[in-house]
């Protein structure tokens, strides 16, 4: 498998909007089942100049994403945010990695950003092994906070400082 990593198009947006519609992908986000095509549109079709997009690209399929706000707060802005999925059908094969990768590169070689936060559901277990090879550490953990599948759920908070 050859994974090219890329910035999003407008013409990804319904494929990754279906990546987030699988629902190991939804569950572990703040996403919600049944995502609807406008509001990705909305959200991807216009993005603001401090959000980046990328995606894992195989044999021109769409296979995972993943996406960074820097901060605009000017106390901040040597601070982003970063999220990803990856299609329930090449998890486990380095895409997430892969991603991963880019996207630090990205922040600390190009956007001057000196920390990269992150939250990830404590029971994630193949996510946080990851985050934790690319050099974050769990700071903290947050009890209950989102409601998933019927329950309250906890979360590590994860930051790479560089």
């Amino acid at each position: 498998m050859h994974i090219e990593v890329r910035h999003s198009n407008k013409e990804d947006i319904a494929k990754i909007r279906d990546i987030y519609a699988q629902s190991s992908c939804y569950a572990g986000m703040l996403q919600l089942p049944y995502p609807s095509i406008d509001k990705w549109e909305k959200f991807l079709g216009d993005l603001p100049q401090n959000f980046y997009s990328l995606v894992a690209v195989n044999d021109g399929e769409v296979i995972g994403q993943i996406g960074m706000e820097v901060f605009s707060n000017p106390r901040r802005k040597h601070v982003s945010n970063m999220g990803m999925a990856v299609s329930e059908k090449y998890q486990k094969c380095g895409v997430g990695s892969k991603l991963l990768e880019a996207m630090l590169n990205l922040a600390i070689n190009w956007l001057a950003v000196r920390r990269v936060e992150l939250e990830v559901y404590t029971d994630n277990q193949q996510a946080i092994e990851l985050y934790k090879k690319k050099g974050f550490k769990i700071e903290g953990t947050a009890h209950q906070y989102a409601f998933r599948n019927g329950e309250y759920a906890d979360v590590h908070l994860m930051a790479k400082v560089v």
